[in-house]
């Protein structure tokens, strides 16, 4: 149970003498921008993190907040989880990686080839983005084709090709079909002209570009349950179409699942009914430790099989399936029981019903998206389909950004776009906290 008071202002960090702000001195001087993640810039710093117990964490000036980031989702038993610890503890006396494979990727595998709908066999990672990357690989090798096809405002990670069209500038917003952008400058127009972008939950326009473009298409990449667009789930209409698409055209489909996987036991593909041909995963499969995976149909994976020489797709990573990220993730995922997963959803309904009802009661038009242990805020009652329709007006923006601000000096952590998680070690205390903090900031915003 977790007590923290709403009421109790949190922003000691501030000050131009706090610890958080000496710390950032320092790292200006040898980090660009002072810190290694964007996701984690602050302006004018960030508060440091000093430690965290279960949902809490606690920033270097000592202050509590309940976590509903759980480090961008990963955290699905919070922070230093005693379980995941005493198996880390006593693999670190066996050693951490080995030129060897381990008995430990292989019970990891297990678990999620018997979760994940669409798992036939897995390959490990060391981040989502290199899943994805890999996956691309995968399916540009079975098909023999060169382009992907991805959606206006979904995040998949640095990867040149996964990273096209991640934002979109309001010039473009009216286009027929968005355009392939650039993310990070310096991207070369091969890239892009090998990445057809198309807008989220957009059934027509997906069929009549896919049906063009077929010839040329390796995968269609897809995100169930975007994060950066708030957690706007793909109607079962939109992705049932993708797979009839890829399917007709040999096309492969690709869920990227690296957040969506939490939404449920069987993950955001056990909720919508839609098989893909592989998915991308991390975050929660790793037990708080660097992990990515790709799976999915054998027929497909094989691209990855050396046996009788050099496979198709050569893959390697001198840290992939480490065992001490193998057994975090293997006590991450054994804790994360079907029953454990229908108390998170029970309590993210909770939550989620919580916020629609403190909007209406400050009368400040809204709505709240997500499933499972996974909720989004939307300060706005416009219809959600896609990225444009998430990211509104610049006011939308700003308006986010002081809600999100005043959920943090009020004790919650969320992200930046009002999205959050659960954790397991929460419980309607933690929920009821989210609840009063996110009132107390509606009623900030509205003076």
């Amino acid at each position: 149970m977790t007590a923290i008071d709403p009421g109790t202002t949190r922003n000691r960090y501030r000050s131009s003498q706090s610890r958080s702000a000496l710390l950032h001195e320092r790292a200006a001087r040898v980090l660009p921008g002072g810190n290694t993640r964007t996701t984690v810039h602050l302006d004018p710093y960030p508060p440091y993190a000093m430690a965290g117990r279960g949902a809490i964490v606690i920033d270097a000036e000592g202050e509590e907040r309940i976590d509903f980031l759980n480090n961008y989702t990963s955290l699905m038993h919070g922070h230093a989880d005693p379980d995941i610890n005493n198996a880390v503890i006593e693999q670190l006396s066996s050693g951490t990686a080995f030129s060897m494979p381990t008995e430990s990727e292989v019970r990891l595998a297990e678990i999620i080839v018997e979760r994940i709908p669409s798992v036939e066999q897995v390959r490990f990672t060391n981040s989502g983005t290199e899943a994805v990357m890999m996956a691309i690989h995968a399916a540009r090798a079975y098909t023999g084709r060169p382009a992907i096809v991805k959606f206006e405002g979904s995040y998949h990670g640095s990867y040149d090709h996964a990273a096209v069209s991640t934002t979109m500038p309001r010039d473009a917003w009216g286009a027929e079909a968005p355009p392939s952008v650039p993310y990070a400058a310096g991207t070369p127009q091969g890239v892009l002209d090998d990445v057809v972008v198309l807008r989220y939950n957009d059934v027509e326009l997906a069929e009549r570009v896919i049906e063009r473009e077929a010839g040329r298409l390796a995968a269609i990449l897809v995100d169930p349950m975007p994060w950066r667009m708030g957690l706007i789930a793909g109607t079962r209409e939109f992705l049932g179409r993708l797979r009839e698409l890829a399917d007709a055209h040999g096309i492969v489909l690709i869920f990227d699942e690296v957040i969506a996987l939490r939404a449920s036991y069987h993950g955001a593909q056990g909720l919508v009914g839609v098989t893909p041909d592989l998915t991308t995963m991390a975050k929660i499969i790793g037990g708080g430790f660097p992990v990515g995976a790709v799976g999915g149909k054998a027929e497909i994976m094989s691209v990855f099989d050396p046996r009788g020489g050099k496979p198709k797709v050569p893959h390697g990573g001198t840290f992939s399936a480490n065992p001490i990220t193998m057994v975090a993730g293997y006590i991450s995922m054994h804790k994360l029981t079907e029953e454990e997963c229908q108390r998170l959803d029970a309590l993210g309904a909770y939550i989620r019903e919580g916020l629609a009802e403190a909007m209406d009661a400050a009368r400040i038009p809204g709505q709240v998206t997500g499933a499972g242990s996974l909720f989004g805020i939307h300060l706005h009652d416009r219809p959600l389909t896609g990225y444009q329709s998430w990211e509104g007006t610049p006011e939308d923006g700003a308006r986010r950004s002081r809600v999100a601000g005043a959920l943090f000096e009020h004790g919650a952590v969320l992200a930046p776009s009002l999205t959050g998680c659960l954790s397991t070690p929460m419980t309607e205390t933690e929920a009821n906290a989210l609840l009063d903090a996110f009132g107390a900031a509606l009623r900030e915003i509205a003076d």
